[in-house]
């Protein structure tokens, strides 16, 4: 860490030594501490924008020029990062970023390194087919691997197995993916002049899962850049790549579910780290990841949170099941016909294809509103396309049993079931575990619980009327400000 601090220093960045150390703890790592109590709105350092690593500050992507950037798709995904992260490390010495780049973590645990019989271990979660590994590994060999043979000026030969090596992309795309933060463009960038002097750009972390803005002026918000390496992201197409950053020092700091008490605020030159709570001596810095799910958890950092659950137990509060909705359709579709064309229209006035269902314990409006859209007699489908309006998500018991049956199928994709898994986490058996597959377990067993408790609750909903369920539906509805702000 002193060589970390002491090159930040050097480059323009400043840290309260008096408010801020570092530790190494049990099952998290090194961990940033208050080494004094701290209050509120207490800056704890600061980063110059010149300091972040991104696209926009490197400069790669002028040496390359226009064209072969575009040539090869360099702004498309995380290619172009990873790629200007293996040649600034290239450069050793010469480079700016050599000193943070020499401490970045080069082992991880999340499940892109994992054996296939780890991988096994995840079989019925979502995170399977969210890993990307092949899709990373057809970048590589055909977008970044061209564009090294195109340029051996920059891509020294004598360097490509060591430096470009698929491992160092898998390597450097897992530490993007893992900790980089959104950090949108300066005013100051917009002028050519300020794009010459290097600017970097102005962050966020907070609000959702995925990549948003601040929820306030000037608060920058720690989120990792889904996509790296081969992650698959909805928000890929649409977000300026330029805007993932390495930055340093904040990337020190870990995360768990309800407990940040830091959180990262920019300025017009500077981003800081900022308390947003009064802090104990001696009690971990925290920032966010924004209280994702387990299964994004895992995927994205190698770690889950388990915490104390509101209703009893532990896990994490944040966790939720995907249900795709082609098993939606496959357990109406018996007897009903060709459903090809409402599927469509489903899609293209912006239905989702997959439903997520947390610890509410109630199906998703959206997906009742599906269900609904596949058991519409023809005249009622007719009517729905002339409206253009698709059905509203009212719960009755016919949909409650079609919910059964696409919940029981859900269930019945894991191989384990719940006793299972909660034996293997009993402390009697929790030590023969291996970390992958204690991960694994906790990922499962989370979802499995949600869907024991939602299946109950659609059984009695079968067998008497939705009219309770839709009043209470209601009336959490008129309760609450929105959707809960996911960060």
């Amino acid at each position: 860490m002193d060589t970390l601090i002491s090159w930040f220093q050097e480059h323009g960045g400043s840290v309260d030594a008096s408010s801020l150390g570092f530790a190494e703890i049990d099952g998290q790592g090194r961990a940033a501490v208050a080494k004094r109590d701290l209050p509120e709105g207490h800056n704890l350092f600061s980063i110059p924008r010149s300091l972040t690593l991104s696209t926009r500050n490197s400069p790669l992507p002028k040496l390359l020029g226009d064209a072969l950037w575009k040539t090869h798709e360099l702004g498309k995904g995380w290619v172009g990062l990873i790629l200007c992260m293996m040649w600034e490390e290239a450069q050793g010495p010469a480079s700016k970023w050599s000193g943070y780049l020499a401490t970045l973590p080069t082992d991880f645990n999340t499940p892109m390194f994992w054996s296939e019989e780890d991988i096994q271990e995840l079989k019925g979660t979502a995170v399977v087919d969210k890993i990307g590994k092949e899709d990373a590994e057809k970048d590589y060999h055909g977008r970044l691997i061209p564009c090294l043979n195109a340029r051996p000026d920059l891509f020294l030969p004598e360097l490509l197995s060591t430096c470009y090596s698929l491992e160092q992309y898998h390597t450097h795309g897992s530490r993007i993916l893992s900790r980089s933060f959104h950090v949108e463009k300066s005013d100051d960038e917009d002028s050519d002049e300020d794009a010459e002097a290097g600017c970097s750009d102005a962050m966020d972390t907070d609000e959702a899962p995925q990549l948003v803005a601040p929820s306030g002026p000037g608060s920058a918000e720690n989120d990792s850049a889904a996509g790296a390496a081969g992650e698959d992201s909805d928000d890929e197409d649409d977000e300026d790549v330029g805007d993932v950053a390495m930055v340093p020092m904040a990337d020190m700091l870990n995360a768990r579910y309800g407990s940040e008490n830091a959180k990262l605020f920019y300025e017009r030159y500077d981003l800081n780290m900022v308390t947003t709570k009064p802090i104990k001596a001696g009690e971990q810095i925290w920032n966010t990841y924004g209280d994702p799910p387990n299964a994004d958890l895992l995927r994205r950092y190698g770690h889950v949170d388990v915490v104390s659950l509101p209703g009893g137990g532990e896990g994490n509060p944040a966790d939720i099941v995907e249900v795709r909705a082609d098993l939606v359709v496959d357990c109406i579709s018996s007897g009903a016909g060709d459903l090809s064309e409402r599927i469509d229209w489903w899609l293209d006035q912006g239905g989702d294809d997959t439903f997520a269902l947390d610890r509410d314990l109630e199906l998703p409006p959206d997906c009742i509103s599906f269900i609904r859209l596949l058991q519409l007699t023809s005249g009622e489908w007719d009517k729905a396309q002339t409206k253009g309006k698709l059905p509203k998500g009212k719960m009755e018991p016919a949909i409650a049993s079609v919910a059964v049956e696409v919940l029981t199928r859900r269930l019945a994709q894991y191989p384990t079931s719940i006793e299972d898994d909660e034996v293997l986490l009993s402390p009697e058996r929790t030590g023969t575990l291996s970390l992958n597959r204690k991960h694994a377990i906790i990922v499962r067993l989370g979802e499995k619980r949600i869907l024991r408790g939602m299946l109950d609750n659609m059984r009695k909903l079968a067998q008497g009327d939705g009219k309770k369920y839709n009043k209470r539906k209601a009336d959490d509805k008129g309760g609450r400000s929105g959707k809960k702000a996911r960060q």
